[in-house]
Order: C-alpha cells, then sequence, then structure tokens
C-alpha cells in the first residue's frame, strides 16, 4: 500500500460519540472483565501503533510489564497529532485519549488502512484504567509532549515536556494500569500476548514487536517477534514438523489502487502429506474466524485450478470426475491477508469480512499465481493433485460410514451404540454425556449417575489415532462411530451444532499416563474433525480424585499432590492416616464416583479451550503426528513437569 501523502494533523481526529456507557458496562465494549477483557486492552493500544506500521510509519514496537502489572507499549511511528482541534475545542491528544471512536480512522485521511477501527480504541483502555499517561515524540514539530489520565478523564493538560534531540525518534508511548475496579483480576500473562504479537508479526512483514515481562526477581523475559518473510515465514511455521510436497511456501499478492478504495492480497500456502487442513483468513490484521467474502475467492479458485489442471493432463480418471473444496484443501496450511479501506465486518464479534469486491482480488490473485506455478512445476503439481485425488477416494469410501453415523430421529432409538446408556431428558442444554474408558469404569458410572440428564459411553481401550489416518479409516473405526453416533451433530462440513444431544461432553479418564494418552486422543479427534464443540465450550474435562485421606471420623478426598501435602499438614501425620491412591476410576464404587466426579454440586471440571488455533495445530502435530525427533524434544524439555505431576 503507498503512503499517505497528506499531514497529518489535528484536523483529522474525528469525533463519533463521548465514553460514558464504558465503565457502567464494560463487558459490551472488551467481551468480558476477565483474563479476555483484560489482555485485549494490550491489543486495542498495540493496534493502534500497527496502523502505523501499515501505513508505512512505524517499525518497531516495544511493549513492557512493569513489576505491578502496568502496560507500557512504546512505538516509532508520527506520534498522536498534539494541537488544537476545532470541532471540541481541546488539544488533538486529548480527544483521541477520552472519547470514543475518535481518531484518525473515520474519514479524516490520516489513515488509508486501520486495522483498529475494529475495536474501540485507546480511549477505551483508558475508561477501565485507573492510571494512563501518554507521551508524545510528535513528528509534527519534533517536540515532546505528556498528558495524565484517570479512568477516561484527564488530570493534567497536555505539557511540552522538551525539545527532540537530533537523531530521536518520534512516536508514541502509552502507560496504562488497567482498574482493578473493573477487572477480576490485574494480571497479565506473557504467553498470551506473545501470541497475538507473533501472529501480527507474522502479518506485517518486516515489523519488530519486543515484549518484556519486568516482573521475575531474577531476570527480565524477552520476546523479539521479526519475521522477514511475513507470511511465507507464518506458513513455514505452522508446516514446522510436517513433512512439505514442495520445499518452499507458494506466494502470491495483489492489489487495486482505486481512489477511495484501495485494497491489497497477500497469500501464501503450503501443501503437507498430513490429512489436515490449516487455512486461515484475516483483515486488516484481524482474524476473521467465520472466513468471508476474502475466503469465497481463495476457496473458488483454488478448487477451480486444481479440477482444471487434472482434467487438462488426464489426472481424473473418471468421466466428469471432479474434486471437491475438501479434496483440494487436504493437508494445505495458508493464510490470506487482505487489508483494505473500509472493511465490513459482519456481527458484533466481526468475525466475517462482508466486503464482496474483495473475493475477485483473492480470486485473480491466486489464480495467476498458481496456475503458473503448476505449469512451471510438473513434478510438485502431480504430487499435489495425486494428494487430492487420494482425498476424494477416501472421501468417496468414507460416503457410507458417515452416512451410517448421522443422527436419525429422536423416535428411532436403534440409531444410537448399544452400548450408550443414554438419560431421559431430552433438552441438549441439560444434558451431558461421560466417555469413560473401560467396562469397569463404565459400568460404576451408569450405576452411579443421575439418569434423568446423564448418559454414559463406555469406550474399548485407545481410540485411533486420527493425526495419523484420513477420515475414511477414521469412520471405520467402532469407537469413533460410537461417540459421533451419540453426539448427533456430524463432523467437518456436515457439523450442525442444533442437532447435538449434549451440551457437555465429558471426557472422564483414569488418573494415569494412559489415562491422559486416552483424553489426547480423544481430544484430537474432537480438534480435528469436531472443532466447534471446543470453540463453543462443550468439551470439558472431568478431575476424579488422586487420594482419599481416612483418620477416625476425618474422610476428605484430595485432587493433586499438592492439595495432598496441604491437608497432610492440616490434619497432622500423628496418628499415621490411611491414604488410599486411586489408580483408575474402576476402583471407586458408583457412590464414590458420584459424589467425587459427577455430580454437579461437588464435582470439579475443566472446560477445554482453544485461545489460539495455530498453536493448538502445532500441539496436536508435535504430539500425535509422524515426526519422532520434535517429540521427543517436547517431552526432554518437559519431563521435569511430567514426574512432579505424574507421581
Amino acid at each position: 500500500m503507498e503512503q499517505e501523502q497528506q499531514t497529518y494533523g489535528a484536523s483529522q481526529i474525528q469525533v463519533l460519540e463521548g465514553l460514558e456507557a464504558v465503565r457502567r458496562r464494560p463487558g459490551m465494549y472488551i467481551g468480558s472483565t476477565d483474563f479476555r477483557g483484560l489482555h485485549h486492552l494490550v491489543n486495542e493500544v498495540v493496534d493502534n501503533s500497527i496502523d502505523e506500521a501499515m501505513a508505512g510509519y512505524c517499525t518497531h514496537i516495544e511493549v513492557t510489564i512493569t513489576p505491578d502489572n502496568s502496560i507500557v507499549v512504546r512505538d516509532n511511528g508520527r506520534g498522536i497529532p498534539v494541537g488544537y482541534h476545532e470541532k471540541t475545542g481541546k488539544n488533538a491528544l486529548t480527544v483521541a485519549l477520552t472519547m470514543l471512536h475518535a481518531g484518525g480512522k473515520f474519514g479524516g485521511g490520516g489513515y488509508k488502512v486501520a486495522g483498529g477501527l475494529h475495536g474501540v480504541g485507546v480511549s477505551c483502555v483508558n475508561a477501565l484504567s485507573d492510571y494512563m499517561c501518554a507521551e508524545i515524540r510528535f513528528s509534527g514539530d519534533r517536540k515532546v509532549y505528556r498528558q495524565e489520565f484517570s479512568r477516561g478523564n484527564e488530570t493534567s493538560d497536555v505539557v511540552y515536556v522538551r525539545d527532540m534531540k537530533e537523531d530521536e525518534e518520534t512516536g508514541t508511548t502509552i502507560t496504562f494500569h488497567p482498574d482493578e475496579e473493573i477487572f477480576d483480576e490485574v494480571k497479565f500473562t506473557l504467553d498470551i500476548l506473545a501470541d497475538r504479537f507473533r501472529e501480527l508479526a507474522f502479518l506485517n512483514k518486516g515489523i519488530t514487536i519486543t515484549v518484556t515481562d519486568d516482573r521475575p526477581e531474577e531476570q527480565p523475559l524477552v520476546r523479539k517477534f521479526y519475521y522477514e518473510g511475513g507470511i511465507v515465514s507464518f506458513v513455514k511455521s505452522i508446516n514446522k514438523n510436517k513433512n512439505p510436497l514442495h520445499p518452499e511456501p507458494l506466494y502470491f499478492t495483489d492489489e487495486r489502487m482505486d481512489g477511495d478504495n484501495p485494497a491489497s492480497v497477500e497469500i501464501a500456502m503450503q501443501y503437507n502429506d498430513g490429512y489436515n487442513e490449516m487455512v486461515l483468513s484475516y483483515a486488516n490484521n484481524i482474524a476473521t474466524h467465520e472466513g468471508g467474502a476474502h475466503m469465497d475467492g481463495f476457496k473458488g479458485a483454488l478448487t477451480r485450478i486444481v479440477n482444471d489442471y487434472a482434467r487438462k493432463y488426464n489426472l481424473l480418471k473418471e468421466k466428469d470426475a471432479s474434486l471437491s473444496g475438501e479434496d483440494v484443501r487436504e493437508g494445505l496450511a495458508a493464510i490470506i491477508s487482505v487489508k483494505l479501506a473500509e472493511p465490513q465486518f459482519e456481527g458484533q464479534t466481526k468475525t466475517k469480512l462482508g466486503n464482496a469486491d474483495i473475493r475477485p482480488l483473492v480470486s485473480n490473485a491466486l489464480s495467476k499465481g498458481l496456475v503458473t506455478f503448476l505449469e512451471e512445476h510438473p513434478a510438485e503439481a502431480r504430487a499435489i493433485v495425486e494428494k487430492c485425488i487420494n482425498a476424494s477416494r477416501a472421501r468417496d469410501a468414507a460416503r457410507k460410514a458417515r452416512e451410517a453415523t448421522r443422527r436419525k430421529t429422536a423416535l428411532d432409538s436403534t440409531s444410537l451404540p448399544g452400548k450408550l446408556a443414554d438419560c431421559q431428558e431430552k433438552d441438549p442444554s441439560v444434558c451431558e454425556i461421560f466417555i469413560v474408558e473401560g467396562d469397569s469404569a463404565g459400568g460404576s458410572a451408569k450405576l452411579g449417575r443421575n439418569r434423568l440428564t446423564q448418559a454414559i459411553l463406555p469406550l474399548r481401550g485407545k481410540i485411533l489415532n486420527v493425526e495419523k489416518t484420513r477420515i475414511d479409516r477414521a469412520l471405520g473405526n467402532e469407537e469413533i462411530k460410537s461417540m459421533i453416533t451419540a453426539f448427533g451433530c456430524g463432523i467437518n462440513d456436515d457439523f450442525d451444532e442444533s442437532k447435538l444431544r449434549y451440551h457437555k461432553i465429558v471426557c472422564m479418564t483414569d488418573a494415569d499416563v494412559d489415562g491422559s494418552h486416552i483424553r489426547i486422543l480423544m481430544l484430537t479427534f474432537f480438534y480435528r474433525y469436531m472443532r466447534p464443540l471446543i470453540e463453543k465450550g462443550y468439551v470439558y474435562i472431568a478431575q476424579p480424585p488422586l487420594y482419599l485421606i481416612k483418620r477416625g471420623s476425618f474422610e476428605r478426598y484430595v485432587y493433586s499432590d499438592e492439595e495432598l501435602e496441604e491437608t497432610l499438614q492440616e490434619i497432622g501425620r500423628d496418628p499415621k492416616p490411611t491414604i488410599q491412591r486411586y489408580k483408575g476410576l474402576g476402583e471407586m464404587n458408583p457412590d464414590q464416583l458420584w459424589e467425587t466426579t459427577m455430580d454437579p454440586e461437588k464435582r470439579v471440571m475443566k472446560r477445554v479451550e482453544v485461545g489460539d488455533a495455530i498453536l493448538a495445530d502445532e500441539l496436536f502435530t508435535l504430539l500425535m503426528g509422524d515426526q519422532v525427533e520434535p517429540r521427543r524434544e517436547f517431552i526432554e524439555q518437559n519431563s521435569k513437569l511430567v514426574v512432579e505431576l505424574d507421581v
């Protein structure tokens, strides 16, 4: 995108509305007041710096977590404009930081493309902070200014600090401390921030983002993200523990420069020999989880191009045969990143791009680049097409199995697996299904459950590792078929949330290494074939007790070694208590299993969440994929944790 040539000044700060409601209803503006909303504040400030980078004025962003959990964000952009703002009669800096939706992104000409527009801006961060300070090294006059705020209001005027040094970089430094009256807990997690900064560095080639955690007593933790290859490096990262079909990711780009409606597209893609697709789309650095016009343009063009090539060289044997979109995306890692002046995001979550005119731009970029690649690299092209054809054959073979696992009508009880002990209630919102390993644990669970709302599905041994197999073989596995049929919602493109029969799916396995392995096999299956179950919060992990402590009339179940030690210190070790270690669920009688693990009034369960699809994909590939060496390194690096957890 070309740099904006207009002067960036106070007149370009446009005001849409005030900020009165932010403190009263913070969830409406940042989603929640838990850790998600807390970390969203940092993203809002960093997004402003990223917008400067997209405009061509910023190359480095530094984020620091201070010992008191304040955040400092410093960039080397132009600096927020400082000067008289005609419409409000205030300083433009004050306007930008105290009025919701005030900034250079609303038609004032400050930015051609902006990602920060999807959020609520740094003024909302101000409203939800008990302290904020802005230090501006302004490019307009090369002077340094400062202003302080609290809970959305300025507590000082804009103050001139000094002239800038000759070699000093312009930019903005925002320091803020979230208000403890608003948030459940003001404690930042370095990994959560680093995941987003890593993504931003991938999406903005050449920018450096550094995050420093000054809280550790020994020495600061510093993480630096810089990717010269941009989204090409992104795809390489996704495929790092996989086996690519062609040595380097393909990279295609195009842009449209038509006055008030400029747009650009970048596409990076690389096939691997696995069976799962990882195709991610972004608009102005915002992850569009529900896709939209840019994703539609990519998918449609890819399906057409691969089919045309296969027909041209007679690689499709059957008359009029064609490959589906699902076939041509098997084993594909791809990033589609578009940047446009007026993004139209659908829904409050802003996760689907609605700009129809971006579709042909994406389609044309992919068509021009991929057709050329396939023609100029026949060996790689044949490998890709043959993989797609094999995927198509597997899909045909799986069709009957898929049909057999689809939910029949509620009256057709024979459609449910025979070993399922179903519940009596038909309202999915109150129904739970416990997936348990083995007949012994299944028997205890069936006898101990609440038959009205709790269903039990015992599995025999370890289910198939779906990371290493195609859908046709997965659907031939009896344990997997039983789960799909019991849940009723289908898989992959057939997934239908409205048909889900239970709104709590609970993995209830033994508290040992084998139980952990069975649990990760289940989660791998859910993530690869029924990802919405995890994304929408339907999947849980039961927490059975590790020990039963008895002494006289005292009796307590404990769920960790730490809790065991605390309990022993509480009751004293003289006379010596009896400690029973539960190695399996089958060792508990039905009453004990109900009381400790299944009773909604007393049980402890963990909801499975996927905060970052990219890291989740990497972890499942690492733990369950074909490459042994990366898995060995991971185990060696984390062996101390394993020893501590599995005593």
